[in-house]
């Protein structure tokens, strides 16, 4: 059984901010072929040309960046972390799925990896998630909310005394660094 699933890719109603074809989808480090990459406000899916897939809901990604690692040897790509477990389901699997269930402190952890053929789009494809990511802050993180576009005021939030004392250009210059 698979987790691949055949479903509609998002559409405009999504807030689809970027379709990127000829994408390979890696995960944990296994190839499941070249598709097309939907980056949408509602979701993050990836499309075989047969119309078999997945979706990330944002919420789940607690990761993504660019990887401009040449000597990888997918070259450059976007990586996703996500926290939950999506795997080809084997018998092995379903064995270490039963050992990994008494470590229950441990959050399951997959990585994507998607490398578009086009190389350029990868600076266009981490702007759109960076901007679809930000529509979904974590609930968990106590700070997300209080980020309001402003400057974050540490004094008000951490009761730390911080110095407002301007710098004066070249001030640090001539300081010995002790290592």
């Amino acid at each position: 059984m698979s987790f691949l699933k055949s479903f509609p890719p998002p559409g405009p109603a999504e807030g689809l901010l970027r379709q990127q074809p000829d994408t390979e989808a890696v995960l944990n480090g296994k190839g499941l072929g070249t598709g097309t990459l939907y980056i949408a406000e509602s979701r993050l899916s990836w499309l075989d040309g047969s119309g078999l897939g997945f979706s990330l809901e944002y919420p789940t990604i607690s990761l993504h960046a660019l990887s401009r690692d040449r000597s990888d040897c997918l070259g450059e790509h976007l990586y996703v972390m996500v926290n939950a477990k999506f795997e080809e389901e084997s018998k092995e699997s379903v064995a270490d799925e039963e050992e990994e269930d008494s470590d229950e402190d441990v959050e399951p952890i997959t990585e994507f990896r998607f490398v578009p053929s086009d190389k350029s789009a990868l600076e266009a494809m981490f702007t759109a998630m960076c901007e679809c990511q930000a529509l979904h802050p974590d609930p968990e993180d106590e700070d997300s909310d209080d980020y309001d576009g402003e400057e974050y005021d540490v004094e008000a939030h951490d009761g730390m005394e911080v110095d407002t004392t301007p710098t004066v250009a070249g001030q640090f210059e001539d300081a010995d660094v002790d290592h």
